[in-house]
């Protein structure tokens, strides 16, 4: 009977080094970009503000994404290689049955600023002030190589950019990816009543 509790660690070695070591690849080459991180949607758009974000690597393409039960979502895929952004927010509008709740998220206040690799944004409207450099508009989407995971499908519209600065920048937003996302200065509320972003 003991000899049956014991664990042959020779045997567990022999399973566990070779999918451990897989699994941090793949978590290694998600966060770097390497392979994109995709989802459902949840159907639900939440807003993004910021005062000025400036990026080096700049994309736009379509795609359609997918909620859960099938319903697509057509939406212009954003993506910004490496970006610095200064007074963001983050909000969505949860109903409940007490009511309406605002979940709010902020950074890069005060001096502070909000560093993010390989952002990629899932947005179907917004609008920003927007100043582009070495511009290329009407390249096939699939093409698109200034930020890793934002290629569209073969045969569509597609644009890129060496680099981009936006201000006022106010997006309504189904999916936000990243490879690192760094908040100094992170703050979270959740509070009675629609006190979205904007």
């Amino acid at each position: 009977m003991a000899e049956q509790g014991r664990v042959r660690w020779t045997r567990f070695a022999w399973i566990f080094v070779p999918v451990a070591a897989m699994t941090s690849m793949l978590v290694t080459a998600t966060a770097q970009g390497v392979i994109g991180a995709t989802f459902v949607v949840s159907g639900a758009a939440f807003k993004l503000y910021t005062g000025e974000l400036r990026g080096q690597g700049f994309s736009l393409a379509g795609r359609v994404d997918r909620t859960a039960d099938d319903r697509p979502v057509p939406v212009i895929v954003t993506g910004v290689r490496r970006a610095v952004v200064t007074d963001l927010c983050q909000s969505a509008l949860v109903r409940t049955p007490l009511g309406p709740v605002t979940v709010q998220l902020t950074g890069g206040r005060d001096g502070n600023r909000v560093t993010i690799d390989n952002l990629v944004i899932d947005v179907p409207s917004g609008q920003s002030a927007t100043s582009l450099r070495g511009v290329q508009i009407g390249r096939d989407a699939a093409t698109l190589d200034e930020v890793p995971g934002a290629a569209g499908p073969p045969g569509t519209f597609g644009s890129q950019a060496r680099s981009v600065t936006l201000r006022n920048v106010r997006l309504n937003a189904r999916a936000v990816t990243a490879a690192t996302f760094t908040l100094p200065d992170l703050a979270m509320s959740v509070t009675r009543g629609a006190r979205e972003c904007f």
